[in-house]
């Protein structure tokens, strides 16, 4: 699924299967992503790498971070 040795770098290609999950449906508006650690698990990355993706995902509108509670999917456009 993730190709550490591909052209794109690994967290867009993180990022770009996490907005396919929220485009589809399977992340859901208003609920929370998976933690940090949980995308360190599934997608076997560093910590630092997930979290390029998330900000990647807030740069693009398609998930907000409430601070002290964590990030959620935002309102489909």
């Amino acid at each position: 699924m993730i190709d550490p040795d591909g052209p794109v770098p690994v967290y867009r290609q993180v990022a770009d299967v996490l907005a396919a999950r929220i485009s589809s449906g399977e992340l859901a508006a208003h609920r929370p992503i998976p933690s940090e650690t949980a995308i360190v698990q599934e997608f076997g990355i560093a910590r630092g790498t997930a979290r390029r993706a998330v900000a990647l995902l807030r740069e693009r509108g398609l998930v907000y971070t409430v601070p002290q509670r964590g990030t959620y999917v935002g309102q489909p456009r």
